[in-house]
């Protein structure tokens, strides 16, 4: 081996090993790993922060990250039992998980799905017009996450009798 290599082997392996507060074998994970550490987030339920959601009387959220009404956000939402929204689109697609409750969604021209606990819905933003609605036996409490901010958009009663 030409004294160059060696050279260059014996830095690469050697030099770690003699850094001081490294211990031998320490990498680029161990770092990260304290790095994800710091950004470790706990939220306990007494600390979730629930607010009215402006135009839906009664209906909750909870941002868990970002700012719902603002742009990208993972929030909670909770819908009293009995809720009923009218026929309606939103801009940005919504992924969605029910924790709890029975949560219903009726495509319009479509018949109604029901969805409980552990289930997940992608819906789409756009021209995707339906309604949404809680059973009246208990609230439904789910988890939304998107890319955009939330926005609840009412298709006006004449543009949904032309169709």
């Amino acid at each position: 081996m030409r004294a160059r290599n060696f050279l260059t082997f014996v830095i690469t392996l050697g030099l770690p090993a003699l850094l001081p507060g490294q211990e031998a074998g320490q990498t680029k994970a161990n770092t990260s790993a304290k790095t994800a550490e710091s950004r470790l987030l706990v939220m306990p339920t007494d600390d979730v922060k629930w607010t009215d959601l402006s135009g839906a009387p009664g209906v909750k959220v909870a941002d868990l990250w970002g700012n719902h009404a603002k742009g990208a956000f993972g929030a909670l939402f909770k819908l009293p039992a009995g809720f009923a929204a009218p026929l309606h689109t939103h801009t940005y697609d919504m992924k969605v998980v029910i924790l709890s409750g029975t949560y219903i969604q009726a495509p319009e021209g479509k018949p109604e799905f029901r969805l409980g606990p552990g289930s997940y819905l992608l819906q789409p933003g756009g021209n995707y017009r339906h309604t949404t609605s809680c059973d009246p036996n208990s609230e439904c409490v789910f988890f939304v996450e998107s890319k955009g901010r939330f926005d609840l958009k009412p298709v006006q009663a004449a543009t949904a009798a032309k169709k």
